[in-house]
């Protein structure tokens, strides 16, 4: 008789449990750490510090309890995810968009394809990045920080420390935007007499890669360019759903055949994104108690923390260091572009639609 050793595997629901148990724990120190005046002054929100404690696990004990977590990590970093994404759309309304007018609307759409071209342009002609850095680093410059380069994830399909990577160039040039803008604002003001507070806080919101930092930014120059600061930038969010459409469509044209013949892969379509949308839609019908907003609010919270924690986790320091400069260089870029061609054009925009 062959003596043959046999593990039984865990039954389905249960193989998630450590994994999502470890994430779960990491969102929470996030959440809570995010919830600090001197961390949330800087733009340092949950989903930043998630990422960061993730990396700190991911690269000390996360190596030791891989096998039992690795089921559970790989859930909240692509279900979770999708789910948190959606769920975003209840902190938006399409109500939002009469508060800042068309101007407004013509200014982030602008801004967000320049960048975004200019990103494509610069990490692959002059730093020569892969393609799925360039569109990680792009769409998180360009909409929404790291909750933008979270959903680009899973429509590249990129490695997880091209995700950190972009999310760490956000992360820097966001929170030195924090300290940067309110610098700027006297010296716009003396340039350009139309400057004013309003049209400053769009000027934040539609350049600022973060809602946390746009959010911190506006703040410290008073309550109108903090309220049209958030409504430009919950505009630019609202832009990341038809973004994600067409990006899937581009990556379907780009995708080589094979030398067969034979059809090119298929790309998973964004639904995720087009719900995002919907759920939007469906909250400017205002048919929720605000309560119940709340609370879901602080549920896609969590789910988002998890999903950045996950992501963290596994992320090698070594991954990083293969990175090398070129990725953040191109952050930088975009950054000066922010500044100095978002902020050309807003002036133009006003100029014209006055």
């Amino acid at each position: 008789m062959t003596d043959m050793t046999y593990t039984k595997p865990l039954p389905a629901p249960v193989k998630f449990i450590p994994g999502l148990a470890l994430v779960a724990g990491i969102a929470t120190l996030a959440i809570a750490a995010g919830s600090n005046p001197q961390l949330s002054g800087l733009g340092l929100g949950a989903l930043t510090l998630a990422i960061v404690f993730g990396i700190l696990i991911g690269n000390t004990v996360y190596p030791y309890i891989t096998r039992p977590c690795n089921d559970g990590v790989a859930f909240a970093k692509q279900k979770l995810l999708r789910v948190g994404i959606v769920l975003y759309g209840f902190r938006l309304t399409f109500q939002q968009i009469a508060d800042v007018g068309i101007s407004g609307i013509v200014i982030d759409m602008l801004v967000l394809s320049s960048t975004f071209f200019l990103a494509c342009w610069l990490g692959r002609k002059v730093f020569d990045l892969d393609r799925e850095t360039v569109w990680l680093i792009g769409a998180g410059s360009s909409i929404c920080g790291a909750a933008a380069i979270l959903a680009t994830e899973p429509v590249v399909k990129a490695d997880p420390a091209k995700v950190t990577v972009a999310v760490a160039t956000v992360v820097l040039f966001g929170t030195l935007a924090i300290f940067l803008y309110p610098l700027l604002y006297p010296l716009a003001a003396a340039l350009f007499p139309s400057v004013t507070a309003e049209s400053y806080g769009i000027f934040i919101g539609s350049t600022l890669h973060e809602v946390a930092q746009v959010v911190a930014t506006g703040h410290t120059l008073g309550t109108q360019a903090e309220n049209t600061a958030v409504i430009a930038k919950m505009l630019r969010v609202m832009m990341l759903a038809p973004f994600l459409v067409l990006l899937s469509w581009q990556i379907r044209r780009l995708r080589p055949a094979s030398d067969h013949g034979i059809q090119k892969p298929k790309v998973s379509f964004p639904w995720f994104a087009l719900l995002f949308i919907a759920v939007a839609l469906f909250n400017s019908l205002h048919l929720l108690p605000q309560e119940m907003i709340g609370t879901i609010n602080q549920l896609d919270n969590v789910m988002l923390a998890m999903a950045m924690a996950a992501l963290g986790v596994t992320t090698r320091f070594d991954h990083l260091k293969r990175a090398g400069l070129r990725p953040l260089l191109l952050g930088l870029l975009l950054f000066i572009w922010l500044i100095v061609g978002g902020g050309a054009i807003n002036l133009l925009a006003d100029h014209l639609m006055a």
